[in-house]
């Protein structure tokens, strides 16, 4: 946490863990228990923790020694089309707490369910 320019304390590790990571939010007690060696994230956590402090998962996991950060990835191909306020509204999406962004994938997720319905009754019109 150090390395990548934050406090390593329970509660900025709860703040900034559960604002990344897709699942059950972790509690102050349960991240202090990880910072002081006494239980270890399971893979998705761990994954979570990498890709916010850019490092490699087997750094965290496996305590390998981390002599630099990584630099942060460039989008893959798949979103080479994005433009900047599309790349804008992920940033966006992204910082929003954990329960906001579920709400927001569930919308995308419905709209898209209905888009694909018409979509079928035109192709089934057709």
């Amino acid at each position: 946490m150090e390395a990548a320019g934050y406090e390593p304390k329970p509660s900025v590790l709860e703040r900034e863990f559960n604002t990344r990571h897709w699942g059950k939010p972790m509690t102050l007690h349960g991240v202090r228990r990880w910072l002081q060696g006494e239980t270890i994230p399971n893979h998705r956590k761990l994954t979570t923790l990498a890709e916010w402090l850019r490092v490699p998962v087997q750094a965290l996991g496996y305590g390998e020694a981390l002599h630099q950060v990584r630099e942060p990835q460039r989008p893959g191909p798949g979103h080479a089309g994005l433009g900047y306020q599309d790349r804008e509204l992920f940033e966006i999406y992204l910082r929003l707490p954990v329960p906001k962004r579920r709400l927001v994938r569930d919308v995308i997720l419905a709209i898209a369910r209905a888009h694909a319905a018409e979509e079928a009754e035109r192709e089934a019109a057709h």
